[in-house]
């Protein structure tokens, strides 16, 4: 949803059309496969033509972007029950998975991670971090719009993008937020 909104505010997004959508992410994935070798000491020559484009990172990946550029980075935060939820109804359509019995350690490993990253993104030289709500974009799709184009200093197209935030794809709630 992050990618579709900025893309609708005005901003070119880098992404190679690879992963299409499909049941479980029915907006597109909006990838980019030369980001998923950030750990690897992959090619990084594409960095340079990223500059002005929204790329979409995982939280993962995050830790791994190299010295020398100035990031700025939209950490779109969602509630951790709903993020399982969405994972396991994915992983089962696949026929992957039917076990959640590791549920509650998935979430203690994925706090300790979101934890990482946060201190990892503020510490870091060269990377500003705007931290957004998943929730609160669907709720309030106007006024994170506004936070977003007032974070990257753009003028953007704010009716577009809130039009993005589509409700009905917020399927996979479980129940009152949780802290991350």
């Amino acid at each position: 949803m992050a990618m579709k909104m900025l893309e609708a505010g005005g901003i070119p997004v880098l992404t190679d059309g690879i992963r299409t959508a499909d049941e479980s992410n029915p907006r597109g994935y909006y990838e980019f496969e030369p980001v998923k070798e950030l750990d690897k000491s992959g090619d990084l020559a594409w960095l340079p033509g990223a500059r002005g484009k929204a790329v979409k990172i995982i939280s993962f990946l995050l830790l791994y972007l190299p010295d020398g550029y100035e990031y700025q980075v939209i950490f779109m935060h969602r509630d951790l029950g709903e993020v399982i939820a969405s994972q396991n109804k994915m992983l089962v359509q696949r026929g992957e998975r039917t076990d959640t019995t590791g549920d509650d350690r998935m979430r203690e490993l994925y706090v300790a991670h979101v934890k990482k990253v946060e201190r990892f993104l503020s510490n870091r030289r060269g990377i500003s971090c705007l931290p957004v709500q998943y929730r609160n974009v669907v709720e309030n799709p106007q006024g994170e719009a506004r936070r977003v184009s007032e974070f990257l200093g753009r003028r953007l197209d704010l009716d577009r993008m809130a039009a993005v935030a589509d409700r009905g794809l917020y399927r996979n709630r479980g129940g009152p937020p949780r802290e991350a």
